[in-house]
């Protein structure tokens, strides 16, 4: 797919037409982004509404040397509508615990990762911040080794017994879920 920013600069001096070219590829991808959405939130309305965003702030965008700017914009824009449509109804936007575990390890290498959402990313920091300090000196522990080190090592290292590192582990684990519920992030049930 080419880069649809070849249709930025016309379309940031309002041409219509421009931006239904730039539409004609971008329409895919956006509603194949809200599809997991589809079962809380009417998808064509926020389509629309992200659209019409996007349109509106098209002229301010700068390309920023990688490919697609404004639909990159485009998707940010229409998942925040999806997640806050969502929320009105009750429902939460769900998060995996693949990905839940790929921010907690770029939060471990020294908390200076960006996560894609800053308000997801926040709130796993107060959640950790809330871990008693075994457990917490345990997955940090497993975090930062990230697998490279057998779990027996990295109990010997904070002075555990195996089976005592591996309780804590979970206990973080159990913990931080929690604290992840109430604060409105819906886990999978597998989370412990």
């Amino acid at each position: 797919m080419p880069d649809l920013d070849l249709h930025l600069p016309a379309i940031a001096q309002a041409d219509a037409d421009a931006f239904g070219r730039w539409l004609a590829g971008a329409e895919t991808p956006l509603r194949a982004s809200l599809r997991r959405f589809a079962a809380q939130v009417d998808v064509e309305a926020v389509l629309q509404e992200a659209l019409l965003r996007v349109w509106q702030v098209a002229p301010r965008v700068k390309p920023d040397g990688r490919p697609d700017a404004l639909l990159r914009l485009a998707f940010r824009v229409a998942r925040n509508l999806a997640v806050d449509e969502a929320r009105r109804a009750g429902f939460h936007a769900p998060v995996a615990e693949e990905d839940l575990t790929r921010l907690l390890e770029a939060l471990a290498r020294d908390g200076a990762s960006e996560a894609p959402d800053p308000l997801l990313r926040a709130l796993i920091l107060r959640c950790r911040e809330k871990l008693r300090r075994q457990p917490r000196a345990a997955l940090d522990a497993r975090l930062h080794a990230g697998g490279s080190e057998p779990d027996a090592g990295l109990a010997a290292a904070l002075g555990m017994k195996l089976n005592t590192f591996l309780q804590n582990v979970g206990r973080a684990r159990k913990a931080l879920a929690e604290c992840l519920r109430r604060g409105g992030v819906a886990l999978p049930e597998q989370v412990p």
